[in-house]
């Protein structure tokens, strides 16, 4: 759960926390009996915490299909990450990894920690996709397929434009986008989206990956890996590795705002998919990670820490934004609210601040013409009354209770 000190600053955020840790432990004993598909749940819990809880939602029959899905993507996303496989070897793989997933025997061992476990037991993963609808393993062989091809081009290709910046996100995230589309209109949930809605919700999210992943990715040993386009990051420094150093604190800044602008051009064609959707629990399975990818382009923006350290959402914003978002209406809030955010910490001497504020006026029309009202309670910005020290003693009294309850229940089972 998020740190006391987190908790007594923000304390409406103990109740949407208390909810997420029990969600979470929940999912973890619901892990099916099977020997391959428990593999694949427990690994989906190791790998992606906040993902296998949202995908719980999902009915059985799509939640499986997600989860392989995801699973064969990440296994895929293991071996073009790993720096240390040689091109020559790396490349056979991804082309033929749609292949790999037919086969109940086929391993590779690469990766560290849960990845490396992903890799060396894939065969559970195999033997639970074999067992998946005809429709649901068509789509993943497409889509599988098409993104391995798309990483070997990009293995020995430096992302130098923004359309290559564009492509390469295509090719890891758009089809992602593409191929949950299709998994959604083949469980007869959804209609087929048009696919430059879905790419662009995939490119949302991995651009705001690689925004907020910039420090990892450069200090990647044995090799860097590079992912902004030499087409913004030229125009402030000489090598991109340079936006690290204190020295250019300044222009390293101002080439951060100008990705993060580059992100935001895709914010309206995700709202147009989102709104589209009529299945509840896909609704939220779509909306909550586009709100978190929103939020954390709200707290890199004009933020040094980004070439310093990790910058992301506090658990407590996380864990109301997965319980508050319900409708429509309440990812037109959020992303109202955080684009509002944004907008607060915009410098109007940056070089970028005009084509940055033409982008977040375009969002908040958007959700404006929508129907949503200004004039409403926000649990994102920081606008909620400072609560009084009564009620922090009462948190931390019923913090206090359910913790001990928490070890009696444990002390029994001894």
């Amino acid at each position: 759960m998020g740190s006391l000190g987190a908790i007594l600053k923000h304390p409406g955020d103990f109740y949407p926390l208390m909810k997420l840790k029990m969600a979470a432990s929940n999912a973890e004993k619901r892990i099916p009996p099977q020997p391959h598909w428990g593999f694949c749940y427990s690994m989906l819990h190791k790998v992606s915490r906040s993902f296998a809880l949202v995908i719980r939602q999902l009915s059985a029959e799509l939640r499986d299909a997600v989860c392989i899905f995801y699973l064969v993507l990440r296994a895929l996303d293991t071996v073009e990450d790993d720096t240390s496989i040689p091109t020559d070897v790396k490349v056979p793989i991804l082309k033929a990894f749609h292949q790999h997933v037919y086969d109940k025997e086929w391993h590779f061992s690469c990766g560290t920690k849960e990845y490396k476990v992903l890799m060396d037991q894939f065969h559970h993963v195999s033997t639970a996709f074999l067992e998946l609808g005809k429709r649901y393993q068509e789509a993943i062989e497409d889509i599988t397929k098409r993104m391995g091809a798309g990483m070997e081009k990009f293995i020995c290709k430096e992302v130098e434009t923004v359309d290559d910046y564009n492509e390469y996100c295509h090719y890891v995230a758009g089809l992602v986008g593409l191929g949950l589309s299709k998994l959604f209109h083949a469980s007869g949930a959804e209609d087929l989206a048009p696919d430059s809605l879905s790419n662009s919700m995939g490119l949302f999210l991995q651009k705001t990956n690689i925004i907020r992943d910039y420090l990892e990715d450069i200090n990647e040993i044995p090799k860097s890996r590079m992912f902004w386009p030499r087409q913004i990051w030229s125009k402030y420094v000489n090598k991109l590795e340079d936006l690290k150093y204190e020295e250019n604190s300044e222009k390293a800044v101002q080439c951060l705002n100008d990705m993060v602008t580059n992100a935001l051009t895709h914010v309206e064609d995700c709202l147009t998919y989102m709104s589209a959707l009529r299945d509840p629990s896909i609704f939220r399975f779509c909306a909550i990670p586009q709100i978190m990818a929103i939020g954390t382009l709200a707290l890199c923006y004009n933020n040094i820490e980004v070439f310093r350290g990790v910058v992301k959402m506090r658990r407590g914003l996380t864990a109301k934004v997965i319980d508050r978002t319900r409708t429509m209406v309440d990812v037109y809030g959020a992303f109202y609210d955080f684009s509002c955010m944004l907008k607060s910490k915009v410098d109007k001497t940056d070089p970028n601040a005009t084509k940055t504020l033409s982008r977040i006026e375009a969002t908040q029309k958007a959700c404006r013409d929508a129907g949503l009202k200004n004039k409403r309670k926000s649990y994102i910005l920081p606008s909620e009354p400072r609560y009084s020290f009564v009620l922090v003693v009462v948190l931390l009294i019923i913090l206090a209770i359910l913790l001990a309850q928490l070890f009696a229940s444990r002390s029994s089972n001894y």
